[in-house]
């Protein structure tokens, strides 16, 4: 198991500049070789232990060369993008830079949405390219693909290698640039004839980019200004995203949190940047989050947003989001400040070391918690709308994926596993009942939302973390986009758990289609679906089907017992809409669907509080309530 200490430390090394692996105290150095041999050495003096790749003409030497190491696994994808997601899912669990390699062409524009995927949720990828020769780019040669100019403006930096002299520098600026300031892929695009050409090894120790130095210090006069807004704040909300994952900025975010028991709700891509348990943590906010999550972005008057984005999926319409807050953001990435909201406060920065000064500061202030009667207000606002009761069944006798989830979650040791998702319906029913009590243990795609990547991804998040068990939660439609990489999953002795929630039907779109477009439903039927378990014992899979309430329970027991790869195919009514929802361009207290207890656990339609259940907390700015 890979260390929070570990993974620390080996992004302090990438801010400082430093190979990750021995870097220039290898076998290899100053040894003549191959251009192909120089780009396995260089992976070696990164440290890299595993690929996901497929190969190819124009990637052929740099897979002999491959043939060689044996410091390298290489992970052979059925299919490029299934490849690129492993990587993703690698990253992702373990907080190292995933690993690709393909051909020219079509193995390269394969990887586009894996690659799309990772610089919307600002994952560290080094994904290389075979490429023609130098003599014919440009002449449209068999599998010539401009990949440099196709995926331009889905990576942070790309570099078509025009010289052996560069490669060395080219492959320590890649994983510098990919793992520092906001991290995203990098794309090497390595012409044929180079790989064959004869070079001396030497791997650099260091690196210098005087146009790339991002900033993680942020500005001391903005940190005091936020933290005597925090402090005069008697409705502060902390929005949690993603930055805080990427930066191990967990037990900051918790110090703070705690410190001025202000709550947290979170994006996906920050779920568990706060514990599940911690009674802070609020959950997930926006189209699908908590109405009370969603009541508390509402009613704030100061949000911390730290790491996020301001989605649309996040803030809904955005003319009356948050209509009583002032705003502190902070970001590593400065485009990100003022692009959707114009903050009050902003601070360009390294989350953890951000939170760490803003803690400091609130220390040497000796500030004190001012807001007990806003928390305890939102907390019985969770009290009054939970996702979901034991006693309420939208269909009775069917098996309903909110009850199959927190049972699922129960059933997971929080310390050791390891969730991913499909994209639709699935994803946000588990991002609502699934439980997780550490970063890097629920992987999604958030950005980009794409179908086929939780499967892949779990492959990658196994084998980056053998020791967890990896269960992936997936939709019928999803699944099928890479179902091809069970035979990756067996072949590779991987034992992932799939999950798939199974209505045969497009869910999501399903869903909208019967909201708001009076039941047409247009090719979102998949009545025709294989039988999933047939399919997993054609890969060697074990799989069960289920479709009773009473059969979830040993079900799940058989699942997560096994050593094998497994496929659990629950069936749940194609009609089963995911609760609460915020319908598109609508406010975010605008809420469709939300259970509420003091009604007797139905589900309600009302934009706000309705008629009963106002905030007693005021606005600071009214005089009384309306």
């Amino acid at each position: 198991m890979i260390t929070v200490e570990e993974k620390i430390a080996r992004r302090r090394r990438a801010i400082e500049g430093r190979p990750f692996g021995p870097g220039s105290q290898t076998e290899h150095e100053g040894k003549t070789m191959t251009g192909a041999q120089a780009i396995i050495a260089s992976l070696e003096a990164e440290g890299v232990d595993t690929i996901f790749g497929y190969p190819g003409g124009q990637a052929i030497k740099i897979y002999d060369a491959l043939y060689d190491s044996k410091k390298i696994h290489h992970v052979l994808a059925r299919h490029e993008q299934g490849a690129t997601h492993m990587a993703d899912g690698y990253a992702r669990a373990t907080g190292k830079v995933g690993v690709v390699l393909v051909t020219s062409g079509p193995g390269a524009t394969n990887t586009v949405t894996g690659i799309a995927t990772a610089y919307m949720d600002s994952v560290p990828l080094v994904v290389i390219t075979g490429q023609v020769t130098r003599g014919v780019i440009g002449t449209d040669a068999f599998q010539e693909s401009d990949i440099v100019g196709i995926t331009m403006p889905i990576v942070k930096h790309s570099f078509l290698l025009q010289s052996t002299d560069d490669l060395t520098r080219t492959f320590r600026e890649a994983f510098y640039i990919a793992s520092t300031g906001r991290p995203g892929p990098v794309l090497i695009d390595i012409p044929s004839d180079l790989s064959g050409s004869e070079m001396v090894f030497h791997y650099p120790d260091s690196v210098s980019i005087p146009s790339y130095r991002p900033t993680y210090r942020g500005n001391a006069k903005q940190v005091k200004q936020a933290a005597q807004l925090i402090c005069e704040a008697t409705r502060p909300l902390i929005m949690a995203g993603g930055g805080i994952v990427a930066s191990h900025a967990c037990p900051e975010l918790v110090a703070l949190a705690e410190r001025m028991q202000i709550p947290v709700v979170t994006t996906l891509m920050g779920k568990a940047a706060i514990p599940c348990s911690n009674p802070l943590n609020l959950g997930p906010v926006g189209m699908h989050g908590s109405k009370y999550a969603n009541m508390a972005v509402t009613e704030s008057d100061l949000i911390i947003a730290v790491g996020a984005r301001f989605s649309d999926r996040v803030t809904g319409k955005v003319s009356e989001f948050a209509p009583h807050v002032k705003i502190i953001h902070i970001d590593i990435d400065p485009a990100e400040i003022g692009k959707i909201i114009n903050p009050d406060v902003p601070i360009v920065g390294d989350a953890k070391v951000i939170l760490a000064a803003l803690n400091e500061r609130l220390e040497k202030m000796d500030a004190h918690a001012n807001c007990e009667a806003w928390r305890d207000e939102v907390f019985e606002w969770r009290e009054r709308w939970p996702f979901y009761t034991s006693d309420f069944a939208d269909y009775e006798g069917k098996i309903a994926p909110e009850v199959l989830l927190e049972t699922l979650s129960d059933k997971l040791d929080p310390h050791a596993s390891i969730v991913t998702t499909e994209v639709g319906q699935h994803q946000m029913w588990a991002l609502q009942n699934i439980h997780r009590e550490h970063a890097r243990t629920f992987i999604s795609s958030g950005g980009l939302g794409t179908m086929g990547f939780g499967f892949p991804a779990a492959i990658g998040a196994k084998i980056g973390c053998p020791d967890e068990q990896v269960v992936c939660i997936a939709g019928d439609g999803s699944f099928q986009m890479n179902s091809q990489e069970m035979a990756t999953a067996k072949i590779n002795d991987v034992p992932v758990k799939v999950l798939i929630i199974d209505n045969r039907a497009l869910g999501m779109v399903h869903q909208w289609q019967h909201l708001f477009y009076n039941d047409r439903y247009s090719f979102t039927e998949l009545a025709d679906n294989p039988d999933f378990v047939k399919l997993a014992d054609a890969y060697g899979w074990r799989a069960r089907r289920i479709e009773r309430p009473e059969e979830i329970d040993a079900a799940l027991d058989e699942m997560l017992a096994s050593d094998e790869p497994y496929l659990l195919d629950v069936r749940i009514p194609a009609e089963q809409t995911v609760y609460p929802m915020v319908a598109p361009g609508a406010p975010i207290d605008d809420i469709i669907g939300a259970l509420d207890v003091t009604l007797g656990g139905v589900r309600v339609t009302e934009k706000g509080f309705g008629e009963s259940g106002r905030p007693r907390v005021k606005p600071s700015h009214e005089g009384v309530d309306e």
